[in-house]
């Protein structure tokens, strides 16, 4: 077992670097979707941009989204949109955990992680920190198998890689957590703030 966490936090190191060539072949392209909650046709679309390393981004999972689901996701007024930054690979590495359980188990692990993000952040090197998000995925219900085939998954890894370097230039993302609602970009703010630009745009 531990050869085989060595092997894969020399392989994921490796594609992390900032240098990592995103060609696919044409066998190989992967689509990356983006992780939703609430209803789809809601007449308001956020889209919170955040990275799993970032303790600004473990405070809005833990004060905001909370209410915010219960006020405005729960009851069909807005559709959120949840999109990964990766500041560092160690953000990627929890990506690829919290995606590896499917769009079902997706917002449940990621809420795993941020809410132990100072113990797994903080482990170590890179092989405790892998050691610690595979625990997450294990306790999230995750085969050790398919954990490893998921922290394995170049072709994967590449396209997560481009699908974040394209989302945030589109929405000129350069700091977490950012909010893009219907289209406007905001920064990190209370929740009266956000309560009081989403009532406006539902014309409450």
């Amino acid at each position: 077992m531990i050869k085989k966490l060595c092997t894969i936090v020399a392989m994921i190191a490796y594609m992390a670097l900032p240098n990592l060539s995103l060609a696919q072949d044409a066998e190989t392209v992967i689509e990356i979707p983006d992780m939703v909650m609430g209803d789809e046709n809601a007449p308001v679309t956020v889209i919170e941009y955040a990275s799993f390393t970032c303790p600004h981004c473990a405070r809005f999972e833990a004060d905001i989204l909370p209410q915010l689901k219960a006020d405005y996701i729960d009851t069909g007024k807005i559709k959120f949109v949840f999109r990964e930054v990766y500041f560092d690979k160690y953000g990627m590495w929890a990506s690829m955990i919290a995606r590896c359980a499917g769009p079902e188990r997706y917002f449940g692990v990621s809420k795993m992680i941020f809410d132990t993000q100072s113990t797994w952040a903080r482990a170590g090197g890179d092989m405790e920190i892998v050691n610690e998000l595979s625990k997450i995925g294990r306790m999230a219900g995750l085969e050790a198998e398919q954990l490893q085939a998921c922290l394995q998954d170049a072709d994967t890894l590449r396209a997560l890689v481009g699908w974040y370097q394209t989302n945030a230039t589109n929405d000129d993302v350069s700091s977490t957590p950012t909010l893009i609602i219907n289209g406007e970009k905001y920064s990190n703010m209370p929740y009266d703030e956000l309560k009081t630009i989403l009532d406006e745009k539902l014309g409450q």
